[in-house]
């Protein structure tokens, strides 16, 4: 099972790659693309779609993004792909930082991809302070 991290900001995703590798243990691969070329904020379809080429195995790949014009950016990179390849690549809706950890925690236990991807969807639910009544 493998993670796509995907920002516009180099840094940001280079930190959650750390966060998310403590969590995820060896056994899941991780791959990120962040920022542009030139050190930009932004997304390059090219480091996209090598991300995700760098991780593929038969138990697919989720990608997180973290804001929805990143997705112009996968949507070309995915174009990149062979038929096969898409095959494999799972899309998520989930917030990027709680999407990646929960995700992260799945993929270590060995669940499927499409258990990965709902748990990490189901972290945008997950409230982050306790409710004081």
């Amino acid at each position: 099972m493998s993670l796509v991290l995907v920002s516009h900001s180099r840094s940001l995703v280079e930190g959650l790659r750390d966060m998310v590798a403590q969590v995820a243990g060896p056994d899941v691969s991780l791959a990120i693309a962040g920022g542009t070329e030139d050190g930009r904020l932004g997304t390059s379809a090219p480091d996209i779609s090598a991300a995700i080429r760098s991780v593929l195995g038969a138990d697919g790949v989720l990608v997180l993004l973290d804001l929805g014009s990143a997705a112009l950016s996968l949507e070309v990179a995915l174009e990149d792909l062979s038929d096969a390849e898409r095959a494999w690549v799972r899309i998520s809706e989930a917030p990027l930082v709680e999407g990646a950890v929960m995700a992260a925690v799945q993929a270590s236990i060995g669940t499927s991809l499409d258990d990965v991807a709902a748990a990490a969807v189901a972290a945008g639910g997950m409230a982050k302070m306790p409710r004081v009544s």
